[in-house]
């Protein structure tokens, strides 16, 4: 989330009229993330989010909406659209495409207070979102598959003091060209699975924000994003985080071989996208910094760094850890 688009009192009043929620209240504009603008809306006490899409169009932002309200129907606590007094669930201002979605329940938590226990309920509910989207139809592109990933890098021309940063990103793709499997588990998946999209209450897991990157695509990857964002804490990965998030998520979905013998890639590539999406929307994208908070592409080269084992950070727990996960027990016949 982030404040692209500035509103004034009046113009957001007039964008709202339509959906008759009453009397604006209170509003602010979000300022954490980097792609969407969102601004929370209060009505008393009912509140309520309004998103300007700055990068999908129409069509786009009408899949999203579907595969929301598909989501919904299989129990997934994902923000629900409102349709205005006409019916219509987008509306339009100034080229751009408007959504608006009920305030949805819970707490936001800095990744630093997202406990084990949190973990193992968020492992829980993002295996429950894969296999509910096991049975959804539609196509959606995946923006940030290698492919897409390797020809946004090439379209950049990184200045020359990042010239260490380049190397280690060519050195990267040239990696993933020759190791990266794409013969493995596929469905919807979340794409974005940080704290900041993450609602609890008590320990239990109450909403995740932000579709913005759903798609179809690896489910391990996803799982990847997730332990990249949430077991990454003071320059390391923690063992006891990463395990509570994976016995979590195997509680309802079990990983197959091949999806451990991935996991170490999944990591690298997961901390490759964050690092050349976050150098185009940080560094090659002019927005006033008072507007959103600065979300800087070092964190996940720093990641990089631990997974390519060029310094330590508790890689090495990780790798024994994913080497000795898969269960092979529970794929044995009975007699």
């Amino acid at each position: 989330m982030a404040v692209h688009t500035v509103l004034k009192r009046r113009t957001l009043e007039s964008l709202i009229k339509p959906y008759r929620l009453g009397e604006l209240s209170a509003f602010y504009g979000v300022p954490t993330g980097s792609v969407n603008t969102y601004y929370r809306l209060e009505f008393g006490k009912s509140k309520f989010f309004l998103k300007i899409h700055e990068v999908k169009d129409a069509e786009q932002a009408q899949r999203e909406i579907e595969l929301l309200a598909f989501l919904r129907t299989k129990g997934i606590a994902c923000p629900r659209p409102i349709a205005d007094q006409n019916g219509l669930l987008l509306r339009e201002y100034r080229g751009k495409v408007v959504s608006v979605y009920a305030a949805l329940s819970g707490k936001e938590r800095a990744v630093e207070q997202i406990s084990p226990e949190h973990l193992h309920q968020v492992g829980k509910t993002l295996a429950t979102l894969h296999l509910a989207g096991q049975s959804y139809k539609p196509s959606l592109k995946n923006r940030f598959s290698f492919a897409c990933i390797r020809n946004l890098y090439l379209r950049m021309n990184l200045p020359a003091h990042l010239k260490q940063v380049k190397h280690t990103l060519d050195d990267e793709l040239a990696h993933h060209e020759e190791y990266l499997e794409e013969r493995l588990p596929k469905g919807i998946i979340h794409g974005d699975l940080f704290a900041d999209n993450l609602l609890f209450r008590g320990k239990k897991v109450s909403g995740i924000l932000d579709f913005e990157a759903a798609a179809q695509g690896k489910l391990i990857s996803d799982l990847a994003t997730a332990v990249n964002a949430l077991c990454y804490l003071d320059g390391r990965y923690h063992l006891d985080r990463f395990n509570a998030l994976i016995d979590g998520y195997q509680e309802m979905r079990t990983l197959a071989l091949v999806e451990w013998d991935a996991f170490p890639n999944e990591l690298r590539f997961s901390a490759l996208r964050f690092t050349v999406t976050r150098l185009k929307d940080f560094v090659f994208r002019s927005v006033n910094r008072k507007r959103r908070v600065h979300k800087d592409y070092q964190d996940f080269l720093d990641r990089l760094a631990v997974l390519r084992r060029e310094r330590q950070g508790g890689m090495d727990k990780l790798l024994l850890a994913m080497a000795t996960g898969y269960d092979y027990r529970k794929y044995q016949k009975v007699q």
